[in-house]
């Protein structure tokens, strides 16, 4: 059965057509008995009438509005004609209902008034002998029934369809922007995890570049030395693993470990991270004014991230005699960072800002990630030589 709904469905005028037969063939049988008793004087202007609304049942729905226009002439001629009412004058109802549902909308307002005016001028013109008024209301009320109701339900069809369509056109707008907001986090994750892949193997692999090449400078010459660098590029090499694993851990879609993974890094580290700089060669100064306080995970890395990437610029840009200086004052409602250096030249446009590695990272990402928590960020060349970094982190992040 589901497969013959199908059919059906797929060919509306075979069905139509198949309708239209049978009026055809009930609409014959009664002019046929007509003509007998005088019903109907001239039988061929009733078989034209018969004909024309057969095929406005057979092509009503490719064509609404022409056969609107059609039964409404036929039916104009069947009034002036005198050919009395037909079975094949059910194409009326059909063709209200069609354009009332599918048709344009100037259609569907003359279906409504002519099926308004086509009974109550069916029953004046061929009223019966002994019909008073009142009987003629009466029998013109009940005609109309049919043709309102046939036009009511058509376009109640129409709106509901109209409905359907607006809730599937809702639909797949929230699906589209489902998919834009999913791919808008993904690339902010993977910007996030860029900024952190970057700051990892930025400051990490340039302290171990560092250390080796002093290694090979005093291999023969000082050994110790030479041993010492070796195991600081080892440490190094480890805690970049480390901060790697704990970054790839975070792409995982399961919750299995396969090892531990290091929590991130905060002011509090940053101790062993000026030491380890210090270790490198770069002669830093560390101050603390104000007393310190709990800071949210985000201030904590932000600042982290942040004198790591402006100590590893020094590195890569300061030149030999650089040093540096990082001071953190704890204020009332911020965390203030001044990290500034007297190297040669200025990193912000050295290759960290679209030089030689053509990354474009370095002061890029610290304005991203202070942008993150709400914070501010000023940078640019110091008075004298160098370049400083300025930077005010509220203590608790923006969310």
């Amino acid at each position: 059965m589901q497969g013959l709904y199908d059919f059906f469905r797929r060919h509306p005028t075979m069905v139509d057509t198949f309708w239209a037969v049978v009026l055809l063939g009930l609409s014959a049988l009664v002019i046929v008995a007509g003509r007998d008793g005088s019903l109907y004087h001239h039988s061929w202007l009733a078989v034209v009438c018969t004909l024309a609304l057969c095929t406005v049942v057979s092509l009503r729905r490719r064509f609404p509005e022409a056969m609107l226009l059609l039964t409404i002439a036929t039916g104009l001629f069947q009034l002036a004609a005198d050919v009395r009412v037909l079975p094949a004058d059910l194409a009326m109802l059909a063709i209200a209902y069609t354009v009332a549902s599918v048709g344009a909308r100037w259609s569907s307002r003359l279906a409504l008034l002519f099926a308004l005016c086509a009974p109550a001028l069916s029953e004046l013109r061929w009223s019966g002998s002994y019909d008073t008024g009142w009987t003629r209301v009466v029998q013109a009320v009940f005609l109309t029934i049919p043709f309102a109701l046939a036009w009511v339900i058509g376009d109640s069809l129409r709106t509901r369809r109209a409905y359907y369509a607006q809730l599937e056109e809702r639909a797949e707008r929230l699906q589209r922007e489902r998919e834009a907001q999913s791919k808008a986090a993904v690339a902010a994750e993977r910007a996030r995890i860029a900024r952190e892949l970057h700051d990892v193997v930025a400051h990490n692999v340039s302290v171990m570049v560092v250390q080796a090449d002093g290694a090979a400078y005093v291999l023969d010459s000082s050994p110790e030395q030479a041993k010492q660098a070796l195991g600081t590029i080892s440490q190094t090499g480890r805690l970049a693993l480390a901060e790697m694993r704990r970054l790839l851990g975070l792409l995982r879609t399961s919750d299995d470990s396969g090892g531990e993974y290091v929590p991130q890094p905060g002011v509090d580290q940053l101790g062993e991270l000026i030491e380890q700089v210090r270790g490198a060669g770069l002669p830093v100064d560390f101050a603390v004014d104000g007393s310190s306080r709990p800071l949210s995970s985000g201030v904590e890395l932000t600042a982290y991230r942040i004198v790591q990437e402006a100590l590893t610029n020094t590195r890569k840009h300061g030149g030999p005699a650089a040093h540096a200086t990082v001071q953190l004052t704890y204020a009332e409602h911020e965390l203030r960072m001044l990290i500034e250096d007297d190297g040669r030249g200025t990193f912000g446009g050295g290759p960290d800002e679209g030089g030689a590695d053509g990354l474009g990272q370095g002061l890029i990402g610290m304005r991203e990630r202070i942008a993150m928590i709400g914070g501010t960020l000023h940078t640019g060349p110091r008075p004298g030589g160098g370049f400083r970094i300025r930077a005010e982190l509220p203590l608790k992040a923006a969310r």
